[in-house]
């Protein structure tokens, strides 16, 4: 099986910390150039430091806030002139905070929209000349496994992911001629700190002690534990890689089998 990612650039979005810093980590260790996206370079420099390098790899970083879109695109139009293609998106950031869908203020939908699906699509735009003229491209999105079968509490997110979702399987269609891919992948209830947030938030909106919010959720997932962010850097490289080149427009939940929906 090839999975061997040498001479590919890839761009991980939302790299300091959680999955997307597994994904980096984990397609470095595969041979490819990780150019880390986020919006706090001590911790870009931080996790540059820890990519591995053999002396063929080039890392970089790109240092920008998602609530700048077009501020994301001029850096990123930047970096590709200079430094080449793209081969390898993924399209990963913070989900929105917690709460009803029937509460929501209409910023709040803007501003998700915003985040994920307009930057996921400015990045696309920046780097699909690229992928297209060299034959090889993979756009893997990591949303939520809430596009199956949506989460209680989380009435933005599972709009917006849906969104994504659906933006995501039309792209797989219209790329596919090209050799490019585009996937989602759905990570279920992962150890981050994202995780960490919204057992504090149900904690303290229910008068229950954490460890309480936390054994329920560990009740509701067949493994009985939260996924590692480097299980989901796992699928997600694999898709990434040439092994991954017939598979486009799914979405692949990994989340101990938890969704209850095929």
């Amino acid at each position: 099986m090839n999975l061997d990612l040498k001479n590919k650039c890839a761009l991980v979005c939302g790299s300091t910390q959680g999955i997307g810093k597994a994904t980096a980590l984990e397609l470095a260790a595969m041979g490819a150039n990780v150019t880390l996206v986020a919006r706090n370079e001590a911790s870009l420099k931080a996790v540059k430091a820890e990519l591995s390098n053999n002396g063929q790899q080039l890392h970089s970083y790109l240092c920008v806030d998602f609530n700048e879109p077009e501020k994301l695109k001029e850096l990123t139009q930047q970096f590709i002139q200079r430094n080449g293609p793209v081969h390898i998106l993924i399209n990963n950031t913070g989900g929105p905070p917690a709460g009803p869908a029937n509460a929501a203020r209409s910023e709040e939908f803007l501003s998700a929209f915003n985040s994920h699906l307009l930057c996921n699509h400015l990045l696309m735009q920046c780097c699909l000349e690229g992928m297209k003229n060299s034959g090889y491209g993979r756009i893997i999105n990591v949303i939520s496994t809430s596009v199956k079968q949506p989460l209680p509490n989380l009435g933005v997110s599972n709009t917006i992911r849906a969104a994504v979702a659906n933006w995501a399987k039309t792209l797989a269609g219209e790329l596919a001629p090209f050799h490019i891919t585009v996937n989602n992948v759905l990570p279920g209830a992962t150890a981050t700190q994202r995780l960490a947030g919204i057992i504090e938030n149900r904690a303290l909106k229910s008068n229950l002690q954490q460890d309480l919010v936390r054994n329920e959720m560990l009740h509701e997932i067949p493994m009985k534990r939260f996924a590692e962010p480097s299980e989901i850097a796992n699928a997600i490289a694999f898709l990434a890689s040439p092994a991954a080149a017939y598979i486009t427009g799914v979405n692949l939940p990994v989340d101990g089998g938890r969704t209850g929906s095929l």
